[in-house]
């Protein structure tokens, strides 16, 4: 009897758990989702897949895209700098435009 006791409490926990990180709503979602389709799929596991991925992309794939940004920005700064320099270079050579120059 205490064998059953300890296991209703870990399943209590585990349900818990399951609550408190989302799992239980997204999961109750993507079937309420599923019950609501009025053509219901050939294949109700690869609909629950599809759904479930489309919660965001994989952390591995985050981070390269993360990885990938600071590239760009530091890329772009670098630009930024280099046009900013060639501007003031562009200016010693070529004379500001005058105000009611000759049309």
């Amino acid at each position: 009897m205490a064998h059953y006791r300890a296991s209703e409490s870990k399943r209590e926990q585990f349900r818990r758990y399951l609550e408190k990180s989302g799992v239980l709503d997204t999961l109750t979602s993507v079937l309420v989702a599923l019950y609501e389709e009025t053509d219901k799929p050939n294949n109700a596991l690869d609909f629950i897949k599809l759904h479930l991925s489309a919660a965001g992309p994989e952390p591995a794939d985050t981070e390269a895209l993360r990885m990938e940004l600071a590239d760009l920005q530091q890329q772009c700064n670098l630009l930024m700098e280099e046009n900013k320099e060639l501007r003031n270079r562009l200016m010693q050579y070529e004379p500001p435009p005058e105000d009611g120059a000759a049309e």
